[in-house]
């Protein structure tokens, strides 16, 4: 259908033709999605192949100093006359190969099972395999006086030896980045030496980290802050998710082993109550995440709209009385109106009976999304109105010459812009909402505790995925599945953002609204 076409519809028919394209291009958007997953490892695996190749090819065209520098770290550097960048090359090599020898491979021998077995002298008869029983203790034979003394030493913590396998495997990853540096770097300077230039010296490389290359300088440390912050963690996540780390694995009583994908299959495929919890839990976490990121986005658009339309006096006040509601920290909020919400709390005193606002499942979830209307909407008003005052005065003169009335300036107008302009804000609030912790927690706990399929699982009807994993970490103990939960919650978060972000106009034109 053609826009003319589109135009000369009456609003209801409208209305039914964008119903009906919505549903009928989910198979389109679907493939879509699929697709791009597919480029994107295409992508990846092109440029692995690129990398290999370009790795190759220098080594083949690099004269004797490249070469060399494949072995021996900054070599194809001092060879070209970059002495001290050679030596700091060099220098890094050694550490890590230091490293690696003197703690890093003894970590990743532990890490992948090879945690030892004591007899009462403390020799060493046997590896661990992670067999049912295993408790990570052994006695050390001590020679005295009045003949041995025998001691109980606590053996290997399980958790301590994943976090510094995972810390080996990302210095690993790290000084992988750094050969290949070091090898192009020996390239580039071979390369320069000759078409009869003269490699930077080590004060220039200095000079330029802070004038051509200071983007660089400044990126560095937000860059390890992020790996050492950010990427370890989930890294160390991961690797949890296939272990079975609970409560009746834990230091010192007893170590944790790999048990591959069983904790996966007990959160999706295996039927139990776990997976039947899983399920309700995902489906109330989207639901949440959807009202309370477009209740506030809307009710904030036409709580601007109001207070900014002409004729409206004292503008400033009424933004400053909304706002209060965004100054009172929102845990304070929060804590209140659960005080008030509770059985016998302030509204049931009011009505004098028991009102069981949040004993029941189906109130608690639509009080927490008006409650977080409260704390949500003055963000939105704020943001809206900073763009309504950006939108040309011109536009709307157009528009009423043309014929427009106030409901078609604003879907034609007003709407479009903001959207335009806020499409990553919503996006982000949206993915914040799913992993909104403090309505929840601070406002349900998670309950009610009535419903024993959701006590079994340690949950509450309307705990989200994020306080559900909380639970089973502080509450149950339950660290492998947590995990599980964690890198779901990664998934669908940081995969749906990136692909609605890049899918929306804001990504695609972001020089221009149109």
């Amino acid at each position: 259908m053609n826009y003319l076409d589109y135009v000369q519809m009456t609003k209801g028919q409208q209305i039914a033709y964008n119903i009906k394209s919505f549903f009928t291009g989910i198979p389109g958007a679907i493939a879509g999605l699929f697709r791009a997953i597919g480029m994107f490892f295409v992508g990846v695996f092109k440029f692995i192949g690129n990398g290999f190749k370009g790795y190759g090819s220098r080594f083949v065209k690099g004269d004797f100093g490249t070469k060399l520098s494949y072995v021996v770290c900054g070599a194809g550097n001092i060879f070209h006359g970059q002495i001290m960048k050679g030596l700091i090359m060099l220098a890094c090599e050694v550490g890590y190969f230091y490293f690696m020898a003197v703690f890093g491979l003894n970590q990743l021998r532990l890490m992948y099972s090879d945690i030892p077995i004591f007899n009462e002298v403390g020799e060493q008869v046997g590896i661990r395999h992670g067999s049912v029983g295993d408790t990570p203790t052994h006695v050390v034979a001590t020679e005295g006086l009045f003949g041995a003394t025998y001691t109980t030493m606590p053996g290997n913590d399980s958790a301590v030896i994943l976090l510094y396998g995972v810390l080996t495997l990302v210095v690993t990853v790290v000084f992988f980045a750094f050969y290949i540096a070091n090898t192009k770097s020996a390239y580039e300077t071979y390369l320069i030496k000759a078409e009869g230039g003269k490699p930077n010296s080590f004060f220039k490389d200095i000079y330029d980290l802070f004038d051509s290359k200071f983007h660089i300088t400044l990126l560095a440390l937000p860059v390890a802050l992020l790996g050492v912050f950010t990427v370890v963690p989930i890294i160390y996540t991961i690797f949890m998710a296939f272990t079975n780390y609970d409560k009746e694995h834990l230091y010192p009583a007893k170590q944790f082993w790999w048990v591959g994908f069983d904790n996966f299959k007990e959160m999706f495929v295996s039927g139990s109550e776990t997976s039947s919890v899983f399920g309700r839990i995902l489906l109330w976490t989207l639901v949440w995440a959807f009202f309370a990121t477009f209740t506030n986005y809307i009710a904030g658009i036409i709580l601007a709209l109001m207070i900014n339309k002409k004729g409206i006096n004292l503008k400033a006040m009424w933004r400053t009385i909304f706002v209060v509601t965004a100054a009172v920290p929102q845990f304070v909020t929060l804590l209140i109106m659960n005080l008030m919400l509770r059985d016998n709390g302030a509204v049931d005193a009011f009505f004098g009976q028991q009102m069981h606002l949040l004993s029941n499942a189906n109130n608690a979830r639509v009080i927490c999304i008006i409650v977080n209307l409260w704390v949500g909407i003055p963000y939105t008003m704020l943001i809206t109105s900073g763009l309504l005052m950006n939108i040309p005065e011109d536009l709307y003169e157009s528009a009423r010459i043309d014929g427009a009335n106030v409901v078609q300036q604003f879907t034609k107008i007003t709407f479009p812009y903001i959207f335009f302009v806020t499409t990553p804000y919503l996006i982000t609030t949206f993915v914040g909402n799913i992993n909104n912790f403090n309505v929840i927690f601070l406002l349900t706990g998670g309950g009610p505790s009535n419903d024993p399929d959701y006590a079994a699982a340690g949950a509450g009807p309307t705990d989200l995925l994020v306080t559900w994993l909380y639970k089973l970490t502080l509450n149950e103990q339950k660290y492998n599945l947590a995990a599980v939960i964690g890198i779901f919650v990664f998934i669908i978060t940081a995969g749906g953002s990136l692909i609605t972000f890049n899918m929306s106009k804001a990504s695609k034109n972001e020089e221009e609204f149109s």
